[in-house]
């Protein structure tokens, strides 16, 4: 895959649908529409796919971008499928523990199965052995039911006559749920008497805030319950990156018959006879359909003065008051002794109170299969969560300091809770909201979607979010939308509506 070299043109390329932006919400689509015989074009401003779950190479060294750890790597799940179906170059080493958790006076490892954590954490906490098993009880019930769905495009809205047949009989499956609707997480920890088990609530905490974007006493329960399987869903490391994937799923798509051009910003997008126009800086798109992996604000950019879209489009946005940026150091290091040559991720905490600006970090450092380093060191990426108000309220000025305030506070996080990685570290490079907006186009660098706080407003907007006639909004910002598994069942799911 290259970068589009033709000419201008003043005759437009007719095609079936557009998808306008490479991560994984676009890459579901694209290849779903490509595998159904359409003719589409996916069009990527960077020169590597993957958005915000990319692989980027600077000097030398591979760096992920963002999303470190995917799942639906299992058999039977949607990656796995894809890659079988496809007969893609891609190779998984299967994670155990998935990810160490640290923080004050926390320290374990999350094993690959729900039974192994579950007995993990009633050998550490045994006089909460029985309360420990009535949660993960309540938890596989209401993860097993939301995740059948979730893998099965058809049972998500818009509902038909047979999708609702289906439902009708999976009603059992959905009653342990119900309770829990509309209510937070940690009103299910109270239930369950383990508020006072430290590693689990710790657990909760830290792995809402990076796949709902908000703490347990925050979260949509139901919500939060099924992304708590997370871990036990395939979830593995991809060798080479997360964005080697994202590159095969391009292949994919062109071998199913689809375009894919890399380096080729969309400039416009308007209405016209044929459906919808893309304009990119050497040509002109039309197709009936467009699907947009891109935030609310940029479509609205894109579409210049376009009054009709403006209202739905200032609507989605305001999801997104109180969501996030990030700011990232991608590190060099040497691994400790006997780490082995496995990827490794943790997940450290300074501050159970505040998992915000580098109180809250995670770390994933590369395999030693990663190639690219030169023999002995390892890449890593260390991430944090910065509140988006609190970086758009900022002067230029007062923004260079708090990006400066949070890598130190980020390093020092490390220092607390890994020293032997802190040691490790060689050197790094550094990644602010400023960084994440420039190289991926996200306005202000936002970063992980609507955070799923508690209320019913989470079930109002199940189905494909269709902005209009042809035109469908795919990624992060969208039902599922979070993570790279969540935004590519997204885009599946928005093809196979527009499609019929």
């Amino acid at each position: 895959m290259t970068a589009n070299s033709a000419m201008p043109t003043s005759v437009p390329k007719m095609l079936d649908a557009i998808v306008i932006g490479g991560g994984f919400g676009g890459l579901g689509a694209a290849l779903t529409l490509a595998e159904r015989g359409q003719k589409v074009c996916l069009v990527e401003r960077l020169e590597y796919l993957g958005g915000c779950a990319g692989t980027f190479t600077r000097k030398g060294l591979r760096y992920e971008a963002g999303a470190t750890l995917a799942a639906g790597l299992a058999p039977g799940q949607l990656f796995s499928r894809w890659i079988a179906h496809h007969q893609l170059q891609v190779a998984v080493e299967p994670l155990d523990p998935v990810v160490e958790v640290r923080g004050p006076g926390v320290r374990f490892a999350v094993p690959a199965s729900r039974e192994a954590l579950v007995a993990l954490l009633q050998q550490r906490n045994p006089e909460k052995a029985r309360e420990i098993e009535k949660f993960f009880d309540l938890q596989r019930h209401v993860a097993d039911a939301l995740w059948a769905v979730l893998d099965d495009p058809a049972l998500l809205p818009p509902l038909t006559l047979s999708s609702l047949a289906r439902h009708s009989l999976r009603v059992p499956h959905y009653l342990p749920l119900l309770r829990w609707i509309g209510q937070p997480l940690q009103a299910v920890l109270a239930h369950c008497g383990v508020v006072s088990v430290a590693d689990l609530t710790l657990m909760c905490d830290t792995a809402c805030q990076i796949t709902v974007q908000c703490r347990a006493s925050e979260a949509e329960a139901p919500i939060a319950l099924a992304t708590l399987d997370y871990w036990f869903r395939g979830a593995a490391h991809v060798v080479g990156g997360i964005g080697a994937l994202a590159s095969q799923l391009g292949r994919a798509i062109e071998q199913s018959g689809g375009e894919v051009r890399m380096g080729q910003p969309a400039v416009g997008i308007e209405r016209c006879a044929a459906g919808w126009q893309v304009r990119l800086r050497r040509e002109t798109l039309q197709a009936p359909l467009l699907f947009a992996n891109l935030l609310p604000d940029a479509v609205a950019m894109l579409l210049g003065d376009s009054d009709e879209l403006r209202g739905p489009l200032v609507r989605l946005e305001k999801k997104l008051k109180d969501s996030w940026t990030t700011c990232v150091l991608y590190l060099q290091l040497r691994p400790p002794v006997g780490c082995g040559d496995g990827a490794h991720h943790l997940d450290l905490t300074s501050d159970p109170k505040d998992l915000t600006m580098g109180r809250h970090v995670f770390l994933s450092v590369s395999s030693a299969a990663d190639a690219k380093a030169p023999e002995g060191l390892r890449t890593a990426i260390l991430s944090t969560h910065v509140p988006i108000q609190a970086w758009l309220k900022a002067a230029p000025q007062e923004q260079a300091a708090l990006v400066d305030q949070v890598y130190a506070q980020m390093l020092q996080t490390l220092a607390d809770q890994a020293p032997e990685w802190r040691a490790a570290v060689v050197s790094y490079l550094t990644g602010s909201p400023r960084t994440w907006q420039r190289f991926t186009g996200r306005p202000a660098g936002k970063v992980g979607g609507v955070p799923r706080r508690a209320g019913l407003h989470n079930y109002l907007d199940l189905g494909p979010c269709r902005l209009a006639s042809g035109l469908y909004l795919v990624g992060d910002t969208v039902f599922p939308g979070q993570s790279a598994l969540a935004t590519a069942l997204g885009g599946q799911r928005a093809a196979t509506h527009a499609l019929g």
